[in-house]
């Protein structure tokens, strides 16, 4: 390298220093080292020297944050560990029944008998993302999704100056999981919705709506023009280091690392610090430059909450506590009445449009008719209106003294009644002792049920079949050409391009998904079918447990009930409905369209019942297939090593994990003893 390439590489390394350095004061702790017009100098002399000299040009250069070219579309990404969501508490007492279960569970630990010690922090409104370095670069970010599989979007969230994209560490991680929350300060929402306003453009409702929009832009310079922020929660994967013993103190290493993290965050001892902190963090609610609706609560010790695990799709270790929803009076105009997919009526009360908790609410579920009946909600009446979490309106109750007594009589202020009929097919309308809920008795002959039916049997976590939206189905079953799930595999592209606003080429595009669609796991499948009671990890459960559709057709209600986590009412619901005629003659249609697997009986082998944790790179196995061999043999995968693992699988470059191993003494298999093993029978 000549003294001058040396001169422009020392300079260009400079210049990204000072950069990254200005960034981080100015986004991160407010409190802006440069003027804007010498970040500006000096931004515009670093694009210039990676524009003469393109071999300097990094990844992780300040200039890359600009956004790119339009992307074609998202892509899916498995997380390393699931991504879970929080239980909620919205009481004083459901925060003192939490902290209750965290004691009992540590009950006989070196925990026992002493105030639990909680990190508390805020909980942000905002898009929950997984952002992967390797070797302390960014390579990856993806949203959260499902839980276990978000979208790419690792170009917009380079784009984020919150973001670092290189890590501040000499001696980096092999892979580092960041995990956080992106969100539109509420600065930036005013902005954006001003200069929208001015170009005559829809502006958005709230920041998080905001927020949510610009990061699933295919084009990253309009993520990059709408100024995101990004604060970061936890640590989810990591290979190559060790972490600190504490929630706390992780958040303090990622705080060193030049993460933002929310100022407000805590350590506190037992319930009183927790409603404490409650209080608190609500007084400076309304001050802070971010929209949150609640406080995060987790054990701080990192030991323990390895000790307290996780129930279906949420940690044991913390709770998410709400604020009270925000409530605002408005008129009800009517009570319509939806039919679902499973039949059930639901009245929904339609209200004068009213603006609560940063949307405006048009319409509020009413739930059943003994809820309406409770409340007393009549047409006519002034109600207060209220997000119930701040997701679900609802109305809470009636405000009496409004309504017009002299009234009264009138037919409009007359109590409601739910119908005898179906007001979509007219067929009898029947409530089953002990339910609450009145259903429709036709079944898929009732247009409304067949929709919701196929709208469920379509959507992304079921049979994920892309472009089958709500307005097209409408058209399909109203023409006719939809009566069961097993109808959409018979559509072909002349059908389709004879529909409203579908041309030749957007029918071709279906007809592609359509056929993409066929050889979803069995698991997809029986989510997709709407079975009552027969949700994702049920689902999931009896694919395990049976391994093949037919099996689980002719299988008794104590077969079923046999399932991990399925009681005798879930086992009756999936037997009547393996039992019904009409729907056999559907899944019979539909043959070919799911992909059965292996029950559990068939192929378990020693890892029944056994806890196995990945690590490193195997040599002919990714993470994805060793995981699926695992769970198909009745084992379970888990994101750490602890006394409750059984065995350790590593590859090259392991890192932390297989230390932790060694430490505890747990059994350590490479790939091919792994397979081997998992081959043998009990």
């Amino acid at each position: 390298m000549s003294p001058a390439q040396i001169k422009n590489a020392d300079r260009v390394r400079d210049l990204r220093a000072q950069i990254a350095t200005a960034n981080t004061q100015y986004y991160v702790l407010d409190a802006p080292t440069l003027s804007d017009a010498e970040y500006d100098r000096l931004f515009r002399e670093l694009q210039t020297l990676e524009t003469e000299h393109p071999e300097l040009l990094t990844l992780d250069s300040p200039t890359q944050r600009v956004g790119g070219k339009v992307a074609r579309g998202f892509v899916g990404v498995t997380h390393r560990l699931p991504m879970l969501s929080l239980a909620n508490a919205f009481s004083e007492a459901e925060v003192l029944a939490f902290d209750r279960r965290v004691s009992e569970a540590l009950a006989g630990t070196g925990w026992a008998g002493t105030e639990i010690e909680y990190a508390c922090e805020p909980k942000f409104d905002g898009l929950a993302v997984s952002i992967l370095y390797r070797h302390g670069l960014l390579a990856q970010g993806a949203t959260r999704g499902d839980g276990e599989t978000g979208e790419d979007v690792t170009e917009n969230l380079r784009t984020i100056r919150t973001i670092p994209l290189r890590l501040a560490l000499e001696n980096p991680p092999a892979e580092l999981e960041v995990r956080g929350e992106v969100l539109m300060l509420r600065h930036d929402f005013e902005r954006i919705n001003q200069e929208a306003l001015a170009r005559g453009e829809k502006t958005f409702v709230n920041p998080r709506n905001a927020a949510a929009g610009s990061l699933r832009q295919l084009d990253s310079r309009v993520t990059a023009a709408r100024r995101l922020s990004f604060f970061a929660y936890g640590i989810g994967s990591v290979e190559g280091t060790v972490l600190a013993k504490t929630h706390a103190g992780q958040m303090a290493w990622l705080a060193d690392l030049g993460f933002p993290i929310a100022s407000q965050r805590r350590v506190v001892p037992g319930v009183r610090g927790l409603l404490d902190y409650f209080a608190w963090l609500g007084a400076q609610r309304d001050a802070m430059p971010y929209a949150i609706d609640g406080a995060v609560y987790k054990v701080n010790a990192i030991a323990a909450q390895t000790v307290l695990g996780f129930v279906a799709r949420a940690p044991r270790f913390a709770i998410a506590h709400k604020y009270p929803a925000q409530e605002e009076m408005t008129l009800v105009e009517g009570i319509d009445i939806q039919v679902g997919r499973t039949g059930v009526l639901t009245p929904v009360a339609r209200l004068k449009p009213v603006f609560v908790g940063g949307v405006t609410v048009t319409n509020a579920t009413l739930h059943n008719a003994d809820e309406v009946a409770k409340k007393d909600i009549r047409v006519g009446d002034t109600v207060m209106v209220r997000r119930a979490g701040d997701v679900i309106p609802e109305v809470a109750g009636v405000v009496l003294e409004r309504r017009p007594m002299r009234d009264l009589l009138e037919p409009i202020f007359s109590a409601f009644v739910m119908p005898t009929e179906c007001p979509v097919c007219g067929a009898p309308v029947l409530r089953i002792e002990g339910e609450a809920a009145a259903r429709c008795s036709n079944g898929l002959a009732c247009p409304a049920q067949r929709k919701q039916a196929i709208r469920h049997f379509a959507q992304r976590r079921a049979m994920d079949i892309e472009g089958l939206g709500d307005k097209l189905i409408d058209q399909l079953v109203d023409a006719g050409q939809i009566k069961t799930p097993a109808d959409l595999y018979r559509l072909d592209v002349a059908i389709l391009a004879g529909l409203d606003r579908m041309g030749e080429k957007s029918a071709e595009n279906l007809m592609a998904a359509i056929s993409a669609s066929r050889g979803r796991p069995l698991s997809r499948f029986l989510f997709a079918l709407g079975i009552r009671h027969v949700g994702e990890e049920t689902a999931k459960a009896l694919a395990r447990h049976f391994g093949a559709m037919d099996t689980l057709l002719h299988a008794s209600v104590e077969q079923i009930s046999a399932v991990p986590d399925v009681g005798p009412v879930v086992a009756a619901s999936i037997a009547a409905f393996c039992a019904e005629p009409h729907n056999r003659a559907v899944i019979e249609a539909l043959r070919g369209v799911w992909s059965d697997g292996a029950p559990q009986a068939q192929s378990v082998g020693r890892g029944v019942g056994k806890t196995f944790v990945l690590t490193g790179t195997l040599p002919s196995l990714s993470r994805e297939q060793a995981k699926a061999l695992i769970e198909a043999a009745g084992g379970k995968v888990a994101g750490s090593v602890s006394k409750k693992t059984d065995f350790v699988v590593a590859g090259f470059d392991a890192g932390s994990k297989l230390a932790k191993a060694h430490e505890l003494g747990r059994v350590i298999l490479n790939e091919a003893e792994f397979t081997k093993m998992l081959e043998e029978n009990p």
